[in-house]
């Protein structure tokens, strides 16, 4: 049985009623705080190139969704498609029935039908939302799709003075199955023709319009399905301020802000350099087919500049707390955690297995409330994966032999060929999802669930 099959069985189980009770259970009928539809879109990101896909309100990103933090929400989300739909709370602390994932039992919502969703929105940061369904080969589906969004929370601790706040969301388009470059088994991966920030390519969107001395928050968002980006901007430099939404102990400037599937990173820029210059994808065909902005600063004009970076590399650790691992308590369990892939022949897509076995014949990962699991994730295999781990958030223990500790993420990239520790606390009982944020990986085998043994114990305050 693959996850179509799996899906499909659990939704044919609980499909109907599910969406039943969700409407039955709303204490008050009235207005939702937030409503999304999800309908076939056009946007022309480019002079006569538009894209046609599924998106939220008419485009894509969907509407920026905020919310504060322990004040509960009500989203109607209706289903104007004619596939059956999910939308997935990326980094919330909710319940599995909610949280967008039908592996955890969350109903699948069938073509034009409706649902209200109520949770509880934690923590407090920049999170996102995302359709979380099965796509394998079908490349107009899922996160291929214009189906996503920023989700913020608002604490109340701001990140930072700032003086203008900018939302940047990439994307890649017109996807295609290809050997990626530099392959050495020929197998087929999720490769791109266009790219946008937000909902344009590079030299059409707005400029982000700046004056000097300002201080400006980034809030980036890497919604590729299977992509990772690295980003500069000439001449500045990037004070990392969280990394998925959570605040890192030691904030550092970085010359470039390197990204996986599914991770946010927000940043402070000090506006000390005008010009009119472009804030882009390190990697030249990348930005070249549309990964950029144009940032203009007032009383500059021209045309836009770019100008390499530094050769930089990206390391978690460098934002760790100072005491190292000191500061990390000894885990009640070590949960070892082998990937590797399956070739199925040449210009073929390769399946993933976790400890030998494919998903949903992956070994549930067992625990109980309110203990701590180290897990050690070993990559044998030539591809990064970036990892993530529903409704909870997990501390950085060890990146490819380096000890760190106090960044806190619920996305973690894996090197080829290295092992990474992370450790999180078990406290918000339900099944929960693990798996490879690339569509492709999670699509062939690369998913497991977290279970909890002892679910009619109490939930404690929330994680970390």
């Amino acid at each position: 049985m693959n996850r179509r099959a799996f899906v499909k069985a659990l939704a044919g189980v609980c499909l109907a009623p599910a969406i039943a009770r969700s409407d039955r259970e709303i204490p008050d009928p009235g207005k939702a705080d937030f409503t999304l539809r999800i309908a076939p879109v056009e946007v022309e990101i480019a002079p006569r190139h538009k894209i046609k896909t599924t998106g939220y309100n008419g485009g894509f990103p969907g509407p920026v969704l905020r919310m504060t933090e322990s004040r509960p929400v009500a989203i109607d989300v209706y289903n104007d498609s004619n596939i059956p739909e999910l939308v997935h709370w990326h980094g919330l602390w909710i319940p599995p029935e909610v949280d967008g994932s039908a592996e955890e039992g969350t109903p699948m919502l069938p073509p034009h039908a409706h649902a209200r969703y109520q949770f509880v929105p934690r923590p407090a940061g920049t999170r996102w939302y995302h359709s979380h369904i099965y796509a394998g080969r079908d490349l107009n589906r899922a996160t291929y799709t214009g189906q996503y969004g920023f989700l913020i929370i608002e604490g109340k601790d701001n990140p930072g003075r700032y003086d203008q706040e900018v939302l940047l969301a990439l994307h890649g388009w017109d996807p295609y199955l290809g050997t990626m470059k530099g392959s050495d088994e020929g197998s087929l991966e999720v490769l791109y023709n266009r790219f946008t920030v937000n909902s344009h390519s590079l030299g059409v969107a707005e400029p982000i319009r700046v004056k000097e001395g300002q201080r400006v928050l980034l809030r980036v968002l890497n919604a590729n399905a299977s992509m990772f980006h690295r980003l500069a901007l000439p001449g500045h430099e990037f004070t990392v301020i969280a990394l998925d939404g959570n605040p890192v102990p030691s904030p550092r400037a970085v010359s470039v802000l390197e990204m996986g599937p599914a991770e946010r990173i927000d940043a402070l820029v000090e506006m000390n350099h005008p010009g009119v210059w472009i804030l882009g994808d390190v990697e030249e065909q990348t930005r070249k087919a549309g990964l950029g902005i144009v940032v203009e600063y007032a009383g500059r004009t021209g045309e836009a500049q770019w100008q390499a970076p530094p050769d930089e590399t990206w390391d978690y650790a460098v934002f760790g707390r100072a005491d190292g691992t000191s500061a990390v308590p000894e885990p009640d369990a070590r949960v070892p955690m082998v990937f590797r892939n399956k070739w199925a022949g040449n210009r073929w897509v390769d399946h993933w297995t976790i400890n030998g076995k494919e998903f949903p014949k992956t070994d549930p990962i067992l625990v109980r409330t309110n203990r701590r699991y180290r897990l050690i994730f070993d990559n044998q295999s030539n591809d990064v994966h970036p990892l993530h781990l529903h409704r909870h958030s997990f501390e950085l223990v060890k990146i490819a032999g380096k000890p760190t500790a106090g960044v806190w993420k619920d996305v973690v990239a894996v090197p080829a060929r290295k092992q990474v520790e992370v450790q999180f606390a078990a406290e918000n009982p339900g099944l929960s999802l693990f798996h490879c944020h690339m569509q492709l990986h999670m699509d062939f085998g690369f998913m497991t669930l977290v279970k909890y043994e002892d679910d009619s114990a109490s939930v404690s305050a929330g994680p970390g």
